[in-house]
């Protein structure tokens, strides 16, 4: 990785699934070098996938079979850009349908349990409306979503 910054994403020994998985869906996307463990380590044996490189949309990640310890939370999220309904609809079901679960205005967690807000552009520029009444009604619309609904946002924010 030429990165001097890379987001590490700690999984329970599926880091290469994970990998594999977000090149198949996200654009941009793609698995790197796999690196096997040298020696047995507290989360596996010699031999085990240690960590993998992978990109997500351009940005560098590496996976890391770091064992049971730790579980991903909201707290990191990657919040993915959509220009219309059918991308939305393909990267929200591609996540949720690959035993991942819904949340609440446009956020979801893939089976791995990273957090993904899929979120249309049009969305973020109805709540930036400066007419704070029309931006109010697209937010208040959104709070009620679970996937994102590009048409009823747009009709919120007409009024």
């Amino acid at each position: 990785m030429a990165s001097k910054n890379t987001i590490c994403l700690w999984y329970d020994g599926a880091a290469l699934d994970a990998a594999e998985f977000y090149a198949r869906t996200f654009p941009d996307s793609a698995v790197g070098a796999i690196l096997r463990a040298p020696g047995d380590y507290p989360a596996g044996k010699e031999g085990d996938v240690l960590t993998v490189e992978f990109t997500v949309m351009g940005l560098p990640c590496l996976g890391l079979n770091g064992g049971p310890g730790f579980t991903h939370d909201e707290a990191f999220s990657f919040q993915v850009s959509t220009e219309d309904q059918a991308e939305t609809d393909r990267l929200w079901n591609a996540i949720v349908g690959n035993g991942g679960q819904e949340s609440a205005c446009g956020w979801c967690k893939d089976k791995w349990g990273v957090s993904w807000q899929i979120t249309p552009r049009i969305l973020m520029t109805a709540i930036a409306d400066p007419d704070r009444a029309a931006a109010k009604r697209a937010f208040e619309a959104m709070m009620n979503m679970c996937k994102i609904d590009i048409a009823a946002i747009e009709a919120a924010w007409r009024g």
